[in-house]
């Protein structure tokens, strides 16, 4: 008995170590917006993977190289810095692009890794935009600080995603 209860505490750290190690989950933020607007015209604003900055209220600047192909990488300018972006694909008959984080900034997006998607949808005489992220918070240890953990990623990632999408309804035309 005793040699039985010495070998359950011996191995004991060794069945926990993998519950201790899990590391973050993935998180998504997804928002939709109604625009009254043609698809094709919502679409022709989206579809500048380089002109964002002329839609997206929160960003200051952006540089850009590759055009409107996949490829293509962006460089954005937050208030807190700036984070770079890729494109991997440009399906103009669906009306989707899609994206991911390049090289991260913490402290202007609280996220180590992203990739996102925007499609333009027809929508009664106007468009439905959907953008959706998947994503994982700024610290990717098990016990992440407030302000790098996965409430900040997910409200930093839902802020950006609303503001843009409200900032593409004023430029595409729509109330």
């Amino acid at each position: 008995m005793f040699r039985r209860l010495l070998l359950a505490a011996a191995l004991l750290p060794t069945c926990l170590a993998p519950l201790a190690a899990h590391g973050p989950t993935p998180q998504r933020a997804e928002e939709r917006i109604t625009i009254e607007a043609a698809p094709e015209k919502v679409w022709a604003v989206l579809a500048s993977f380089g002109a964002i900055g002329e839609w997206h209220p929160l960003v200051r600047r952006v540089s850009f190289t590759g055009g409107d192909a996949a490829g293509a990488e962006r460089i954005l300018t937050l208030e807190k810095g700036d984070i770079t972006e890729g494109l991997d694909e440009v399906d103009p008959n669906e009306r989707r692009l899609s994206y991911r984080l390049g090289k991260e900034n913490t402290e202007a997006l609280p996220v180590s890794f992203y990739t996102a998607s925007i499609q333009v949808k027809p929508s009664g005489g106007g468009s439905e935009v959907v953008w959706d992220a998947r994503f994982y918070r700024a610290d990717t240890t098990n016990e992440p600080p407030e302000g790098l953990d996965d409430a900040a990623a997910i409200a930093a990632m839902g802020d950006f995603i609303r503001q843009g999408l409200d900032g593409l309804k004023s430029k595409a035309g729509g109330s």
